[in-house]
């Protein structure tokens, strides 16, 4: 058994239904069920009897004593988070709740737990936080891609809260002992991705015939890494990770924002036509977010040489997949698109976007 927080969202749902497809350990799914988390996303687990679902929050110490008690998970994969640098730039407090004070208390909660474990067990026991290359900061355009020793530099509010907890994560293994593994990854993308991110926010207003907002110049460049590929790096790490290793985790895949949307726009043009046109006509350029960085880019030849992981996918496959998913998957994309979203969108991009 196994207990994963935060399982209802984009990596974390994609996490599960990978671990279950290839036959992993019965899932214990805790998840707060905020506004990206949606049980949509484990629709194909349902009547599943290795998966089960459980609503509630990281920080409700209580709760995450119960289930740890209960069902005795050989691991936690803490993959609960608020995520979206825009939405905390706006609202950082809620960030800090989750990924700060959220993390203390299940690192808290999971000590607790891990202290009354016999021997075998209590070494075998692994906690793996989920982070992300945010952390490192901005890159210049030619400097080297981030290692796990390069310094924290966070740029964001969310990137401190994410920074925060894996200083957490850190100290409560050298201080407590804890079996921790942290890995750090780069942006992902790739199916139930919700749409305020840059990749699925792109097909769903192309689709819509809507403004397509491209911060700035749309020169910022990030390093993509398919969701599916997240997810067996995950695995390899949970499988065989040294405890208190770091591992960052990325796809080698280098883009700047602006022609990644040309790339999403040429794609639709293939698979779905628009007759008013090519999709590229609809990309407008909108006023670039406070402090916005300009570079990430993920250095994974420890996890290549350590654990024998690569990524599957190159961008152009991993892309095309992902259009594909979408196009195939509208209602989902209708029932993710409520009332609030539409006004976020409107806030943070202007009416026409959200229209």
């Amino acid at each position: 058994m196994i207990l994963v927080t935060g399982g209802a969202g984009f990596i974390g749902s994609n996490f599960v239904l990978d671990w279950l497809d290839r036959d992993g350990d019965p899932v214990v799914n805790l998840d707060a069920l905020t506004y990206a988390g949606n049980l949509r996303n484990l629709a194909a687990l349902d009547g599943d009897p290795r998966h089960r679902f459980v609503r509630g929050d990281i920080g409700d110490r209580a709760l995450v004593a119960t289930l740890l008690a209960e069902h005795r998970p050989r691991a936690v994969l803490n993959f609960a988070a608020e995520s979206h640098v825009d939405r905390s730039i706006s609202g950082p407090e809620a960030f800090l709740r989750t990924n700060v004070m959220g993390t203390l208390a299940l690192l808290e909660s999971v000590r607790a737990y891990w202290a009354t474990l016999p021997d075998p067990e209590r070494a075998a026991f692994r906690f793996l936080q989920v982070s992300t290359d945010e952390v490192f900061g901005s890159l210049a355009p030619d400097a080297p891609a981030f290692t796990e020793q390069h310094r924290y530099e966070p740029n964001s509010p969310y990137a401190a809260s994410k920074a925060s907890a894996d200083h957490l994560v850190r100290a409560w293994h050298h201080t407590y002992g804890l079996p921790v593994l942290t890995t750090n990854c780069s942006n992902n993308y790739g199916p139930y991705h919700f749409p305020e991110k840059l990749i699925p926010l792109m097909i769903v207003n192309a689709l819509a015939g809507k403004p397509l907002p491209v911060y700035g110049d749309g020169r910022q460049v990030r390093d993509w890494l398919y969701v599916g590929d997240h997810c067996s790096a995950i695995r390899a790490v949970l499988a065989r990770g040294r405890p208190g290793q770091t591992y960052n985790v990325g796809g080698w895949n280098e883009q700047a924002n602006i022609d990644i949307v040309r790339q999403i726009c040429a794609l639709l043009d293939e698979l779905k036509p628009d007759p008013a046109g090519p999709y590229a006509r609809l990309i407008t350029h909108v006023a670039d977010r406070p402090g916005h960085d300009r570079r990430y880019a993920i250095d994974a030849r420890r996890i290549e040489a350590e654990l024998g992981w690569r990524p599957a996918e190159t961008f152009a496959s991993g892309l095309r997949r992902t259009v594909q998913w979408y196009l195939e998957h509208a209602d989902w994309v209708r029932e993710v698109q409520s009332g609030a979203y539409r006004e976020w969108i409107a806030r943070q991009y202007g009416p026409a976007a959200a229209a």
